[in-house]
C-alpha cells in the first residue's frame, strides 16, 4: 500500500473567524498554517485566497503571494482552488492557473451546495482542463457525486485529461454524496484502473472518511475548510491539529505518511523551480 498523502485544507472560502478564530486570511497567515500542517504530516496544502476581511477572492496576485510565502517556509505542495466560492464566474475562478502552480482542483460537474448551487458548465470544465494542460498543472478532480467520475473519463477521451489521474471524493456536502462508507466505496469502484484518490469528509464525516481512506488504500484530506471541530463541542486549534491526528492514526494502522517529494512521485507532479 502506498504511503498516505495527507492534504490540509487550511481555510476554504466560506469559514469565517466568527465560526473558528483559527481560520487564516492573509497570505502570511495561510503560509504559517501550511507550514504547521506540513510539520504535522501534510504533503499537500489546499488553499483559497482571501481578502484582509476574510472574504474570498480569486485574485491571482493574492495567490502568488500565498505560494511565495508558503515556499519560504516549507516544501509542501501547494494546491490552489479553481472552485473559488459559489457565485464566482468561471473566468475569475480560472485566472490562478496562469501562475502554473504544482497542482489545482478541477471540478467536473455542478452540484447543489447547501443553499447554493456550485455551477460547472461542461464547456467551462473543458476550458479549465485545457488550461491546466497548457500550464503543466496537475489536476485533482473534485467529485461530489459518483457520476462525476464518468465526466472525467469523457474529458480524457477528448484529450483534455490524462489517465490515470488523481481524484478527490468530497462527501458530506448537503446536496452531494453523504459521508458514509458505502458511498465512498461506490465512488472508488467507479475509478478507471491506476487512478489514485483522496477522501474529504465534510463536518462530522471528516474523521470517519479519513480512517476509511487509510484502510482502503486511498489518501485523506482534513482541515478547517471542511470541519472546524476536533471533537463534538470543541473547536480544532488549527488544521495542523487535525492533520496530526490522522497521521497518528495512520501510523497506528501500519501506514506511514508521505513526504511532499513522495507525493509528487505518486501523483506525477514535476517540481517547480
Amino acid at each position: 500500500m502506498d504511503r498516505l498523502i495527507i492534504t490540509a485544507a487550511v481555510n476554504g472560502a466560506e469559514v469565517m473567524r466568527a465560526q473558528s478564530p483559527a481560520v487564516p486570511y492573509t497570505p502570511d497567515e495561510i503560509a504559517q498554517a501550511a507550514a504547521d500542517a506540513h510539520a504535522a504530516g501534510a504533503a499537500i496544502v489546499h488553499v483559497h485566497a482571501r481578502r484582509e476581511d476574510g472574504t474570498p477572492t480569486q485574485d491571482k496576485a493574492v495567490y502568488a503571494r500565498i505560494i511565495d510565502a508558503v515556499a519560504a517556509r516549507c516544501d509542501v505542495i501547494v494546491q490552489v482552488s479553481t472552485g473559488g466560492a459559489v457565485g464566482m464566474s468561471a473566468q475569475e475562478r480560472s485566472a490562478v492557473i496562469e501562475l502554473a502552480p504544482e497542482m489545482a482542483t478541477l471540478s467536473v460537474g455542478s452540484v447543489n451546495f447547501g443553499d447554493g448551487v456550485f455551477v460547472n458548465h461542461p464547456a467551462d470544465v473543458a476550458r479549465f482542463a485545457q488550461r491546466m494542460q497548457e500550464y503543466g498543472v496537475v489536476p485533482e478532480i473534485e467529485v461530489f457525486e459518483a457520476g462525476m467520475v464518468a465526466a472525467a473519463v469523457r474529458l480524457a477521451r477528448e484529450g483534455l485529461l490524462r489517465l490515470p489521474a488523481h481524484f478527490d471524493f468530497v462527501l458530506g456536502v448537503p446536496g452531494g454524496m453523504p459521508g458514509e462508507l458505502r458511498h465512498l466505496q461506490h465512488a472508488v469502484d467507479c475509478l478507471p484502473p491506476g487512478c489514485t484518490w483522496t477522501a474529504a469528509g465534510v463536518g462530522r464525516a471528516q474523521l470517519p472518511m479519513a480512517v476509511c481512506a487509510i484502510v482502503l488504500g486511498g489518501h485523506a484530506r482534513v482541515g478547517l475548510e471542511d470541519n472546524i471541530y476536533y471533537q463534538r463541542g470543541r473547536l480544532a486549534a488549527s488544521s495542523a491539529e487535525l492533520v496530526e491526528r490522522v497521521a497518528r492514526l495512520a501510523r497506528e494502522l501500519g501506514r506511514e505518511t508521505a513526504t511532499p517529494d513522495e507525493a509528487r512521485a505518486l501523483l506525477g507532479i514535476s517540481r517547480r523551480p
